[in-house]
């Protein structure tokens, strides 16, 4: 069976309610009208395992383009285990990266943006320009791609490179003109947090310079694994 086969014949009705409610996909909210199939994500994982060394190009634009959240998420977990078993393959691995760049329109929910770009965009470009995640933080045609932006540098957290993660999430802080929307908030609440996992001291310092500035959000994500007494000080400078 293709991979499109495979996931379809994984589907669960019973599932698909609480899956259109955890993904906000009622009128009005971010993901409005998206459809499910019921599977869930450690569902969608096995299949890809058994799928992606057999999965082409064409299939994967077809399963990307799927009305289905699960089989646009199954295509981009298989275009991450294509690129990483791609390692010595530098022209497959640049495939990999034009393939998703050119579908960022079906990527349109927090789960397959975090899902996928850290494992491609922000491995690509641990020894390249990092121009593109500024791009995509600062003018990104949607919330998904402005995501993508702060949520690829997750890689290069966990390289010991923290200053793109710091001066991406400078940019999430300047005034729009409009509130942040609260996903936004937290993709940079959350890789600031990482980071200071890595060194306290540099996200306690950036959080002096940089608090009375920050939605209240992104502020509390950041701090959520302070010391209560900590957490209270940044609350008041914010």
């Amino acid at each position: 069976m293709s991979l499109y086969e495979y996931m379809i014949s994984r589907s669960d009705p019973s599932q698909i309610a609480g899956l259109s409610r955890f993904f906000k996909c009622g009128p009005g909210q971010y993901g409005e009208g998206d459809k499910f199939l019921g599977i869930k994500v450690p569902v969608t994982r096995e299949v890809v395992k058994e799928c992606w060394r057999n999965t082409d190009y064409e299939q994967l634009q077809s399963c990307i383009a799927s009305e289905y959240h699960e089989i646009r998420l199954a295509a981009l977990l298989t275009l991450v285990e294509i690129f990483k078993h791609s390692k010595r393959d530098m022209q497959r691995r640049q495939e990999c990266i034009d393939f998703y760049l050119s579908h960022l329109q079906y990527i349109n929910n927090w789960d397959l943006v975090d899902l996928s770009c850290y494992p491609l965009l922000g491995e690509w470009l641990l020894d390249k320009d990092r121009s593109l995640l500024y791009d995509l933080a600062r003018n990104g045609k949607t919330i998904w791609e402005r995501r993508i932006g702060i949520v690829s540098t997750m890689t290069f957290i966990r390289s010991g490179q923290l200053d793109d993660t710091y001066s991406i999430a400078d940019i999430f802080l300047e005034p729009s003109g409009a509130a942040l929307h609260d996903l936004l908030q937290k993709a940079v609440g959350w890789l600031l947090r990482e980071a200071g996992k890595r060194d306290s001291t540099r996200l306690e310092g950036w959080l002096e310079q940089n608090a009375s500035r920050m939605p209240r959000t992104m502020l509390r994500y950041a701090i959520e694994k302070f010391p209560q007494d900590k957490r209270l000080h940044f609350l008041s400078i914010g």
